[in-house]
């Protein structure tokens, strides 16, 4: 096997000490701009990597992020929403040399011990925080341990009530407008759950439906509770009571998503629209209406939270709020490594999801 090139190896090939390596690979002051390019240049073409295990022990950076999932670990295999998310934060970290380092837990207590032993370790520089919870230990925690971090999924300042699903989506917060939060090593990434429910409901309430269920995601995560909450909202406003408009909790699942279907299905006065929190329940969803002989759209609309390869090609094609979730990744490890470059911590906004409707939402019945 070929030796590992080494920092005495360079400084003898470049003709310098091996302080003088080892201050021009690690950005220190200390040479000159042509004698730190030589150095480089003699670096690349040895092949020398970082040792990362012993920057770690010398307090240098890891050159690794870390990225903690407290979800039930059968949800994961079929939902496209954190495939699409973790490809556009591994686009960014590849670009950047810097490596991601992901770890599926049960729970919320195992993900604070992640990062407990991550901080004591070093073996991260900084973590990106998913799934945020309405009563949440892990901003305080992070905070004591100084883990850099940012919290994908944050709600936006504006929302509460539902936001109305009319208002142009926000802009994508550029560097230079970066709010600045308050001393912290905590930013985050928001997004307008509120708003799009909103648009969704809108959009419903426009074809005639007054009788829809929201089969929603897990408890306590704080974009469910939001999403719930604009539900109520966006349906009080049009005079429609929790009678006739309503959630129904899932762990995400197509067979809890399928469970859920049945169960409203078969009430006295079933829904006409069902809106479903990602496109696996969707696509269960209408599977069931199929198996149960009710026609989608003509008795039974469907919209889907995230569009996906599923939506498009399930017949009929499933009414979609679309979002560039790749980009929602990109924005947040974008956010991580300017902070982890030196930047304050800030909040970065991403764009709103657009509603698509396709082939699975019509008017209801007359009848109904």
């Amino acid at each position: 096997m070929a030796r590992r090139p080494t920092i005495k190896d360079i400084a003898r090939q470049a003709g310098v000490s091996e302080s003088a390596v080892s201050f021009a690979l690690n950005g220190r002051p200390g040479v000159s701009q042509d004698t730190r390019a030589r150095i480089r240049r003699v670096a690349e073409e040895l092949g020398w990597q970082p040792n990362s295990a012993a920057r770690a022990l010398s307090g240098e950076r890891s050159g690794a992020v870390g990225l903690v999932l407290a979800r039930p670990a059968h949800t994961l295999g079929v939902e496209s929403f954190f495939l699409q998310l973790v490809s556009g934060v591994q686009e960014v970290l590849a670009a950047a040399r810097t490596a991601l380092l992901f770890q599926v837990v049960e729970d919320i207590d195992a993900e604070c011990a992640v990062y407990r032993r991550w901080w004591a370790e070093r073996r991260v520089d900084g973590v990106l925080v998913v799934d945020p919870r309405t009563s949440d230990p892990r901003p305080a925690l992070l905070e004591a341990l100084g883990l850099p971090a940012v919290t994908i999924g944050e709600a936006l300042p504006q929302e509460g009530g539902g936001g109305g699903g009319t208002d142009p989506a926000p802009a994508v917060a550029t560097p230079a407008a970066r709010p600045v939060a308050t001393p912290s090593v905590l930013s985050s990434v928001r997004a307008d759950d509120a708003g799009a429910m909103a648009q969704v409901l809108e959009y419903l309430h426009g074809l005639g439906h007054r009788r829809i269920v929201h089969v929603a995601g897990l408890p306590g995560l704080a974009h469910t509770v939001r999403r719930m909450e604009s539900l109520r909202t966006e349906a009080a406003r049009r005079g429609l009571g929790p009678d006739r408009v309503r959630s129904v909790l899932t762990d995400y699942s197509d067979a809890e998503g399928a469970a859920a279907t049945r169960r409203v299905l078969a009430e006295p006065e079933p829904p006409t629209a069902l809106v479903y929190d990602n496109d696996v329940m969707a696509v269960a969803g209408s599977a069931v209406a199929a198996e149960l002989g009710i026609p989608v759209p003509g008795r039974l609309s469907i919209v889907a939270w995230d569009d996906s390869a599923l939506c498009r090609v399930t017949h009929p094609r499933l009414t979609a709020l679309v979002r560039d979730t790749a980009g929602f990744g990109r924005l947040a490890a974008g956010e991580l490594l300017a902070v982890l470059a030196g930047d304050p911590p800030g909040v970065r906004i991403s764009e709103r999801p657009r509603l698509e409707p396709r082939e699975s939402t019509a008017p209801p019945p007359a009848h109904t």
